[in-house]
This record gives structure tokens, sequence and C-alpha cells, in this order.
């Protein structure tokens, strides 16, 4: 992995009523992912404030880490955290070495999805930092066709079986951004969701997607409810990620 260029930082840290997290920077991507952490979804932040200390997070698409040391560092919360993409993988737990919190943040380099098996990881770009990554299918954020910059050997497991295996508790909180298969990661965790002791989950929606818009009724179902307002407040109205915003739902 190349060092940072002469012109950025070998770390950039971020500071919270006077808690300190830091970061690694390899490029300019993860140079922006923490200059821009606590403003590119405030939403996001917000939620992660409502946390108490000694609760746990589960971050599907964790990338390097920016909510996972937020929720541990400024929350006291234990992270169990999900990013099968190899670089961002590798400087995740760079991220969770430097700010020492390897008893409380667990990286596992595997996907989440619908079911246990092994395929391809297809990349949007070969790039520290990067995301738009889709598992076992060819596709961008949309669920249109993508022609992958590389392809990666990947494994994919359950959220239902990860916590059936003890390898994760049935989490207070749950954060899955996955860029397009969220549909996925929560048919596979369905058993999880149903248990009382999840009281919130902020799931990424993409309003140009017929079975994300089905997430909805599916979470009320389960007895969780959220706030329109709030939904619309974080949904994109401008760039390439047009209708796409985090949804929190709560018990």
């Amino acid at each position: 992995m190349s060092r940072p260029e002469n012109s950025l930082p070998e770390v950039i840290k971020v500071v919270r009523d006077g808690i300190e997290v830091a970061f690694t920077v390899v490029n300019d991507v993860t140079a922006w992912r923490a200059q821009s952490l606590m403003s590119k979804e405030p939403g996001t932040v917000a939620w992660i404030e409502e946390f108490s200390p000694g609760q746990t997070l589960v971050d599907v698409g964790a990338n390097v880490g920016m909510y996972a040391l937020c929720a541990a560092r400024f929350r006291g919360v234990q992270v169990y955290a999900f990013e099968p993409e190899s670089q961002n993988y590798a400087i995740l737990n760079q991220n969770i070495h430097r700010n020492g919190l390897q008893d409380q943040v667990t990286a596992f380099c595997v996907a989440l999805s619908d079911g246990t098996r092994y395929d391809a990881l297809y990349l949007s770009e070969f790039i520290v930092g990067g995301s738009c990554h889709t598992f076992g299918e060819q596709t961008d954020p949309d669920g249109a066709p993508m022609a992958p910059a590389f392809r990666q050997g990947c494994y994919a497991t359950t959220l239902d079986a990860m916590v059936g295996e003890g390898a994760v508790p049935v989490p207070d909180h749950i954060k899955i951004d996955v860029d397009g298969i969220e549909p996925k990661v929560i048919a596979g965790a369905r058993r999880t969701l149903s248990d009382g002791k999840v009281k919130s989950v902020l799931i990424e929606i993409n309003s140009a997607m017929e079975e994300h818009w089905e997430i909805i009724d599916l979470m009320l179902g389960l007895g969780f409810d959220y706030s329109q307002e709030e939904a619309d407040r974080a949904r994109r109205t401008q760039g390439p990620f047009t209708g796409v915003g985090n949804y929190v739902f709560r018990r």
C-alpha cells in the first residue's frame, strides 16, 4: 500500500466534546472521509449520539471505520464492523489499532447478505476508501449493470448466522449501508431484527429502487417506526446519489 502523498497528512484527528479519534490517511479519499466525517451525514452522527455506553453496534458496510470508531470513542459502544473490501478492511484495522480500540471494535472481512456462500465482490474502483461495491452482482447502487474495475474473491454470511453462532451478540443498534443490496442484508437478519433487544436500525434507502421501498413496510411490521421528516432531511436532492438517504427505524 502506497504512502500518503506529500501534500497530505499521515493522520487526521477529529475531536468532539474533548474526545479525539484519529484516522489514517493514504490518499485524497481517506482524507476526505475524515475531514467530512461530522458534516457529510449529520443525521448519522446525531443517531450515534443517541447511543449509551456499553451498548452494541453492528456496522454493516464499515468502509475504513468512520462511524464505527465514532461510536466506540465518542459513545463508549462495543462495535462489530463488517467490511469485505480488502483495502478498506486493512485501513479499518489500522484505525482500530491506532486508536487503541482493539478490545472495543471487532472487524470482520466478510460481506453480509441473505445467505452463506463464496462469490465475487465487484469493485466500482480499486482505491482505498472507495465505495459502491457489490457482493454477488455486477450492478451499481441503482441496480443498473456495472463494469467492475476489479473482482475480488469474497465470502458472505448472514447477520442471523453470526448471532446464532455467538460471534456477535444481538445488538442494540445496526447500521446497514452497502450501496444497493440492503434488502438482502435485511433478509439475512430477520431473526435478529425480530429480537426486541434491537432498539434502532439505520438503513440507507434508495428511492429509485422498488425493493428498497419494501424495506419500510418490513421494518414497520417488525415493530419499528421512523420519522418521515428525519428521512426527508437525510435524502439527497442533487448529485449522483439523488434520492438516496438514511432512514432511522426505532422501537
